[in-house]
């Protein structure tokens, strides 16, 4: 689990002005809320005094109040207000105590924390070093345009879950449906994939001729004009942008990891192509609904077989990405321990040769 990365917490939709909402990340337990300003706020759910959950506390949309002996703490900083114990001639110095304390945003539907690398295990917590890196957001082209999510739990490994977000061979098996693909649909594919800062891209190539939806949006431009690009980055970052003329689709999809063996998967997807429909968002989200809930009945069912720890294999060109994906995470904690440049994994451009 990469640690030093933005990660999507909670839908935006779970997160109450003046409650406070249990939440997990990376095996780190937070509580996340909004103050009395509604912007968010997220602390480590546990305070420093002897470990209570503050998320068992009082807020009052400025500061959380431990339960057990009334610790307070700026829900924004996570600065201690006050020691109700202390008496007036005990001058501990409150405000150099803090509670673990998050950067935290809202972006496109959901509340983004971000992670930081873990300190020495005997340090406390002060305050918060501020991320250099920006909150990822979804891609949009025209300032008119349709916005749906969705989130599903995974019952697997992070590794797993991204590894199976980027496998290009299981769609006619695992996603098959009328208006989509069958197994019979199967044929030969060619793509080129070129490196990127901290990930990988399947450059911009026509859509799958053999998927029904693809179809119907080469119908609204011309067939040649018709584009899709997908990226991986790191931590858990996937991609996708169709263009078609004026049209377009984007997709933001994450998979966050919550324990060591379970995570999340979250789309979120913005677009204009037939933004007239009143149930545009609805439709969508039931054709996303169909693919998340088909992916977590696959990835149940191989967690049954991984309890075993069977002996694995990765082949070529169909698992190059998922080789790609090792190669970048093992590059990237090889760079934050020597301090040296991150090495990609990726030479070159590469074009690999699949079946689906």
């Amino acid at each position: 689990m990469l640690t030093g990365f933005w990660y999507r917490a909670l839908p935006s939709s779970q997160v109450w002005r003046g409650r406070l909402r249990k939440a997990m990340l990376l095996e780190t337990p937070l509580v996340i809320g909004r103050d009395k300003n509604d912007r968010p706020f997220a602390l480590r759910d546990a305070c420093p005094h002897r470990g209570m959950p503050l998320s068992c506390g009082r807020f009052d949309g400025q500061q959380v109040e431990c339960s057990y002996h009334g610790w307070r703490f700026d829900a924004g900083s996570g600065q201690c207000q006050m020691i109700p114990s202390l008496t007036a001639d005990q001058n501990l110095k409150v405000d150099r105590i803090y509670a673990g304390n998050y950067a935290c945003e809202e972006r496109d539907e959901f509340v983004w924390v971000f992670i930081p690398d873990p300190g020495p295990g005997s340090a406390g917590f002060t305050r918060r070093e501020e991320p250099t890196a920006e909150v990822p957001r979804v891609a949009t082209f025209s300032e008119k345009y349709r916005t749906a999510y969705l989130s599903a739990d995974l019952p697997c490994s992070v590794d797993h879950g991204i590894i199976g977000l980027m496998d290009p061979a299981h769609g006619p098996f695992v996603h098959q449906a009328w208006w989509w693909r069958s197994r019979h649909s199967i044929h030969e594919k060619q793509k080129q994939f070129e490196a990127i800062p901290n990930g990988f891209r399947m450059s911009a190539h026509k859509p799958s001729s053999n998927s029904a939806p693809y179809k119907l949006l080469r119908l609204l431009a011309d067939a040649g004009s018709t584009t899709t690009t997908i990226d991986f980055v790191l931590p858990n970052l996937r991609v996708e942008i169709i263009r078609a003329g004026k049209y377009w689709f984007s997709s933001l999809t994450t998979v966050t990891p919550i324990t060591r063996d379970h995570c999340r998967i979250d789309v979120v997807a913005c677009w204009n192509i037939f933004r007239w429909l009143p149930f545009g968002p609805s439709l969508l989200k039931f054709v996303f609904a169909k693919f998340v809930e088909q992916d977590r009945r696959t990835m149940e069912l191989q967690s049954e077989g991984l309890k075993h720890n069977p002996h694995l294999m990765l082949i070529d060109d169909a698992d190059r990405p998922a080789k790609w994906y090792f190669g970048l995470k093992a590059a990237h904690l090889e760079a934050k321990r020597s301090g040296a440049e991150m090495k990609h994994p990726m030479s070159g451009p590469v074009t690999l040769k699949w079946k689906s």
